[in-house]
């Protein structure tokens, strides 16, 4: 039996949409991060670009657990003086994409197949999205926290 390594025609990418409405951060990003790199596929190499794209609706009803509001979350520009501090309370309210978009990211590999991976990511605070045309099948993620409705 010889191992399958898939070839470019081999493969495809899918689009799924996902709700994130009452699901808890970090369980939510880390399916996410799975559909991204194309996990959930039989053909998955991890070599291989078989990413799906994701379209994540209603990232500003995320649920947050703990004290993870008082967190901050740091960004640098690279200029002196640049860093910037946004806590996740304050991230809610203005830039919901942002809390998803980085736990994503930080749950996939440091490395160039993931920065294109990442780009498949489409987050949207609310319900409407433009990526009707491409017919996204819902992604249904499992709640597994008792404190998620």
């Amino acid at each position: 039996m010889k191992t399958f390594a898939p070839k470019p025609a081999d493969l495809t990418h899918d689009w799924y949409i996902v709700d994130a409405s009452d699901m808890v951060l970090g369980r939510l990003a880390s399916q996410v991060a799975d559909l991204l790199r194309g996990k959930n596929k039989p053909t998955f190499a991890p070599h291989a670009d078989s990413g799906n794209y994701v379209v994540v609706i209603n990232a500003a009803k995320i649920a947050l657990t703990g004290d993870k509001t008082d967190k901050v979350l740091y960004t640098h520009s690279g200029r002196p003086g640049g860093l910037r501090r946004d806590s996740y309370g304050e991230l809610l309210k203005n830039n919901p994409e942002r809390i998803i978009y980085t736990a994503v990211k930080g749950m996939l590999p440091k490395n160039r197949l993931s920065r294109t991976q990442l780009t498949r990511l489409r987050v949207f605070a609310g319900e409407e999205h433009p990526h009707t045309p491409q017919k996204p099948v819902p992604f249904e993620v499992g709640r597994i926290s008792q404190q998620a409705k």
